[in-house]
């Protein structure tokens, strides 16, 4: 079985939740997407451009952070 990896961007997100003692649920919420959803774009299996500005804005990523994800 294959094992998935996180992309920068995951890492980045999973780290900023840890950092804020919030959960993948709770960003699921904020932004308005379903878990499975986040899940394949941390994992690199979707873009989820279109909820990129939401996410970068819910864990308070500044400028300089969304360019290097």
């Amino acid at each position: 079985m294959k094992h998935r990896q996180l992309t920068p961007l995951g890492k980045k997100i999973v780290k900023r939740l840890v950092d804020m003692n919030q959960t993948q649920v709770w960003l699921c919420e904020q932004v308005g997407v379903d878990k499975t959803y986040l899940n394949r774009v941390i994992y690199g299996e979707r873009s989820g451009k279109k909820y990129m500005a939401k996410i970068y804005d819910v864990l308070g990523f500044n400028e300089d952070e969304q360019q290097t994800a």
